[in-house]
């Protein structure tokens, strides 16, 4: 017995035969519809920089909410913008472990350290279509989206569009870019 689908076949549909002066029509096949651009995943997500500053804004606004601890913690004179391709399914955002050697994709720990970012901050998680999320890992000093005084809920993704600026640690604002 032959497998389902095979025209003339059983359990295949029947063929349909023209009528009397009907033109002959090749059986349409099913085919998956050509993809346009780049397949999902990491071919689009590539397409994304990460640009990465100290924020004099950022930081004079959470200086501004933080508590007198927060008194000693200056803004570095000058650190140079670096900017990361984003690739994979997911870029950790932290602090190395100097115990361990472990750090994240984006280590804020390079000189100068943001005291004010954790070991796992955040992540960014890549989307089935081509964007990004950023996701709080229950970090100590907690994530803000551009500008937003109240911090993301940890663990709870939040979808991130081209220009959208993230906020980790006592300075630091990474500025999502597409293309």
């Amino acid at each position: 017995m032959a497998p389902p689908g095979v025209p003339g076949q059983q359990g295949a549909p029947p063929v349909q035969q023209p009528g009397p002066g009907e033109p002959y029509r090749q059986p349409q096949q099913h085919q998956a519809p050509p993809q346009q651009g780049p397949p999902p995943g990491i071919a689009q997500s590539s397409l994304w920089t990460a640009v990465i500053t100290p924020d004099r804004e950022y930081f004079a606004a959470m200086m501004q909410r933080s508590g007198p601890e927060a008194a000693a913690l200056n803004l570095p004179a000058y650190t140079a913008e670096h900017e990361m391709p984003l690739g994979g399914h997911q870029v950790t955002i932290g602090r190395r472990r100097n115990s361990t050697g472990e750090a994240p994709d984006i280590d804020l720990g390079r000189s100068p350290e943001d005291p004010g970012v954790s070991h796992q901050h955040a992540l960014l998680i890549s989307q089935p279509d081509g964007g990004w999320s950023v996701v709080d890992q229950n970090s100590t000093n907690g994530t803000t989206v551009n500008g937003g005084e109240d911090p993301i809920q940890p663990y709870v993704p939040v979808p991130l569009r081209d220009g959208d600026q993230v906020h980790v640690g006592a300075w630091t604002t990474i500025t999502l870019r597409r293309g």
